[in-house]
């Protein structure tokens, strides 16, 4: 179904996202980009310095990845984003030739707040890598996102902590609409282009739980005509039934016919409850950093491989899973992998939660498309 178009700003790409089938309020869709088409409800795993740790592309792909997602402030700082462009650009660089979104580099600037300041302009921070003085703006944010070469870039956004004052999270909504402007001007100024082709730029809507203010700052960034949208400044510490309330709220003042993309989402409940709500795109480096710390995703919740418990288990981490990891061995043998800081150990649950999530996303799909979410999203009650 093809609602009436919204506007999108001059010289900002608009890459077609059509609304395949709608189910209350879940969407299943397409995102067409120059890379290939992207089936939406769409998880993307997380790259944060140009790759999936201990994921080399081929497995992404045969895992079920679509997009994935680098990071404009870590790889700006090393090995610098000229680097990058001078490897060939960062689909070369990261050996992955379907979309990739990097994000502006704000969340990351914003967590350092014992050496950041916020200024008019930008911020001002010492960098994490070797102190030195830095400053990002939002043209330098989309300065470094064009020489990166991405698919699809951010806004450079303020994302004030939950909990933060009112006053504040406002404050952080004007100058969020503003620097969005100054974004789009620098994006369009260029043509749209990055150094590796077209790139849709999203805007980013903050306000914090503050219903009023999530207004606001969708109304700044709808009258700047962005092709897309994301929700921003959730998932940062405040309660968990009003993440999903504001996301609800917000879902629905934005256009029917844009993408829309939740940032920070990783974990199988959240995102079912995200999905519901009408968004499109997730990202999260929870799956992954989980694997890590020897922890699996299955359908009967998370399964902690370090409980000795499992020393002798010869179960697969979930029955119902088709990865690597579950054909081919044993929970006791990931769990001594893990215990003995064995690479393959970190590997194979790194795939497994990769792969459990991108079959539930599919299902999700798959159940908006058959008119049926509500049964497939109740058949996770109580397992998270």
């Amino acid at each position: 179904m093809r609602p009436s178009p919204s506007r999108v700003a001059p010289g900002l790409p608009d890459f077609p996202f059509t609304v395949e089938a709608l189910d209350g309020e879940a969407r299943a869709g397409l995102l067409e980009t120059p890379r290939g088409a992207v089936s939406t409800p769409c998880f993307m795993p997380v790259g944060t310095k140009g790759t999936v740790k201990g994921m080399a592309p081929d497995r992404l792909k045969a895992l079920g990845a679509q997009v994935v997602l680098a990071n404009t402030y870590h790889l700006a700082m090393r090995p610098g984003s000229e680097t990058v462009q001078a490897l060939g650009g960062l689909h070369r660089f990261m050996g992955w030739d379907r979309p990739i979104l990097t994000d502006s580099g704000g969340f990351q600037v914003f967590s350092l707040q014992d050496t950041a300041q916020v200024r008019d302009d930008g911020v001002a921070f010492r960098s994490v890598y070797d102190g030195s003085p830095q400053l990002f703006t939002p043209e330098r944010s989309m300065a470094e996102q064009r020489a990166l070469g991405a698919d699809i870039i951010m806004c450079f956004d303020e994302c004030p902590p939950g909990g933060a004052p009112r006053d504040a999270v406002a404050r952080a909504v004007e100058r969020t609409r503003r620097w969005a402007a100054a974004c789009a001007q620098q994006h369009a100024r260029s043509g749209g282009e990055g150094t590796d082709g077209p790139q849709m730029l999203l805007g980013i809507v903050q306000g914090g739980v503050h219903a009023d203010l999530r207004r606001e700052s969708v109304e700044g960034l709808l009258a700047l005509g962005f092709p897309g949208y994301a929700i921003g400044g959730l998932s940062v510490g405040e309660d968990r039934e009003e993440t999903f309330a504001v996301t609800a709220a917000t879902a629905a003042l934005l256009p029917a016919d844009r993408v829309r993309y939740f940032m920070g989402i990783g974990d199988p409940r959240g995102l079912l409850r995200a999905i519901e709500r009408g968004v499109d795109l997730f990202d999260c480096v929870l799956p992954t950093r989980t694997a890590r710390m020897g922890t699996a995703f299955t359908s009967q919740g998370r399964l902690n491989l370090r409980n000795a418990r499992h020393a002798r288990s010869r179960e697969p981490l979930d029955e119902d899973c088709d990865c690597p990891a579950c054909r081919q061995f044993t929970r006791g043998a990931i769990r001594h992998f893990v215990q003995q800081g064995e690479i393959l150990g970190l590997q194979l649950l790194t795939e497994h939660n990769l792969r459990f999530l991108f079959r539930m996303v599919r299902g999700a799909r798959e159940a908006i498309l058959a008119g049926r979410f509500a049964k497939f999203e109740s058949g996770w009650d109580g397992a998270w």
